[in-house]
């Protein structure tokens, strides 16, 4: 009865700390949620999303970042669509091409769960040494090449654990089918493209909200980017630069600024859950 007991009370202290933890969390997530509405939804107008900054704006005066949103999207999305290109060719090299457990597929693994954790600031520095390399100025191109670099290890990881929950069955009947392993590969692919979706998004995600390896790399404009070689402001690298401001006005444009950019950031979770759910429905 005693043994009973002790389990019971072990199980309730697990409990409260679950429970504990879920509230921290939740809590934590909707004060940094609440914080930004509150400071910036009075700032937030139609002239930001609409307009340039006009001269003076970061001393408080007239003009918008539609700069900075246009170049926080322009650079995210040519980053991402590198990245998945780069990446899932390599994720289906190392798990259909190369023998699952051989030390080659080990390594790399290994080496693409080190390039998954390395700071961002990191990919600037090698960034940067290669646009002085190529001599490349700060501009759009200088924070794509970071940016890909940054996300390319995001791809390759994601896509390779959601191939590791595919049935080997599914495996093993496509290869008895006698297909060759490019066409075993076309099969993983669409097994796991809702999922590649997810990667997809995360990859977008890291994108459109790093600030320290675009600050080596992007330079910082008023303009809208029209060309890849001309400086780029980013939404990031905005706030970064509107709260280091000790203007009220200018603070308070950082938080609308941050508010933009995490509704950006929930558009793109919801849309890409949406065409997730479809792809499952047309899959089953």
């Amino acid at each position: 009865m005693s043994a009973i007991k002790r389990r019971l009370r072990k199980e309730k202290i697990a409990r409260a700390c679950m429970l504990t933890a879920a509230i921290i969390i939740t809590g934590s997530l909707f004060f940094i949620i609440g914080t930004i509405v509150w400071k910036g939804m009075p700032y937030l107008s139609l002239e930001m999303l609409t307009q340039t900054p006009q001269g003076g704006f970061y001393i408080g005066k007239e003009g918008g970042i539609l700069n900075a949103i246009l170049g926080s999207v322009y650079l995210a999305s040519l980053s991402t669509l590198l990245a998945t290109v780069i990446g899932v060719p390599i994720c289906i090299f190392l798990n259909v091409y190369v023998k699952k457990g051989s030390p080659l597929s080990r390594f790399s693994k290994l080496l693409f769960d080190v390039l998954f954790g390395v700071p961002s600031i990191v990919y600037g520095a090698i960034a940067f040494s290669i646009m002085v390399w190529l001599g490349i100025r700060a501009s759009l191109l200088g924070g794509v090449i970071t940016i890909t670099l940054l996300t390319i290890p995001i791809v390759v990881r994601t896509l390779d654990e959601l191939i590791q929950t595919v049935p080997n069955d599914l495996r093993h009947i496509t290869a008895s089918l006698g297909a060759t392993r490019w066409e075993g590969a076309k099969v993983l692919l669409k097994y796991v493209k809702p999922g590649l979706m997810t990667a997809i998004l995360l990859a977008f995600g890291r994108a459109i909200g790093d600030v320290a390896g675009v600050l080596l790399t992007t330079g910082f404009s008023d303009n809208i980017p029209i060309y890849l070689d001309e400086p780029t402001a980013t939404l990031p690298l905005a706030i970064f630069f509107q709260l280091s401001s000790p203007i009220p006005e200018v603070q308070g444009r950082a938080y609308a600024s941050a508010l933009i950019l995490t509704i950006i950031i929930l558009l793109i979770v919801i849309c890409t859950q949406y065409l997730a759910s479809k792809q499952k429905k047309n899959r089953i």
